[in-house]
């Protein structure tokens, strides 16, 4: 698997605004406080504070930042429990180094686990052992990548740029290769709510609802493989 810095992301800054993929012209987390975002939507979104468990699996469609990643590191520290989580992140377009760095650096309770990722980051290495969690990201194309994937998540992610900038990451194959890849009983989140990224989950197998967004956002989508 080539490193992170096989093809770095192009990333505009625009003073203390998030930044900002030029290739898809999106921002890579919330303008309001991406953590926040991170803890309504997937955290919240997938049930997690009443889910964590030594060995919990989860995956995410769009690595970007590595902000969901850690924010999740720092949930389950936050438990006191023993044991380890296990993080797949999958991305076409890493980010550089010095990006991630600078990105990370608005959440100083983040850098017991920023720290080290940035660093063995900018070494090349794509799986890391961080504090309670060991973390793996697949760089390329994801719909060449999840197929290819023999591992299954307890929780999704879905984080990719939005649809309209993105498509790719939001296409029915892919969708359905998420299914494929959540293990019994498990759970999606996205900040989405575009109808037809719900009917396509619902297709692949989730019972989808639409719940309520963060922020400005109204509305975002969930579910659980197989229920109903």
């Amino acid at each position: 698997m080539d490193g992170p810095n096989a093809q770095s992301a192009d990333v505009i800054w625009r003073g203390e605004d998030p930044p900002v993929s030029a290739r898809f012209g999106d921002r890579y987390f919330s303008g309001d406080d991406g953590l926040a975002e991170c803890a309504h939507v997937f955290f919240a979104g997938n049930a997690l504070p009443q889910r964590l468990r030594d060995g919990l699996r989860v995956a995410e469609l769009g690595f970007g930042t590595g902000l969901n990643a850690l924010a999740l590191a720092r949930l389950w520290s936050g438990t006191g429990a023993a044991g380890r989580i296990h993080y797949t992140g999958f991305e076409a377009f890493p980010i550089a180094p010095e990006d991630m760095a600078r990105a990370l650096g608005r959440w100083p309770e983040l850098e017991g686990w920023s720290a080290p990722l940035v660093d063995a980051w900018a070494a090349g290495h794509c799986r890391i052992a961080l504090p309670g969690m060991d973390l793996s990201v697949r760089i390329g194309d994801a719909r060449r990548e999840l197929p290819a994937w023999e591992g299954l998540a307890d929780a999704w992610f879905l984080d990719g740029f939005s649809p309209a900038c993105n498509p790719e990451l939001w296409e029915d194959a892919l969708l359905v290769e998420v299914a494929r890849h959540t293990a019994p009983g498990g759970t999606f989140a996205t900040y989405s709510a575009a109808g037809r990224v719900r009917r396509a989950l619902a297709a692949a197998g989730f019972a989808v609802e639409r719940w309520a967004g963060h922020g400005a956002k109204r509305h975002m989508s969930r579910g659980v493989l197989g229920a109903g």
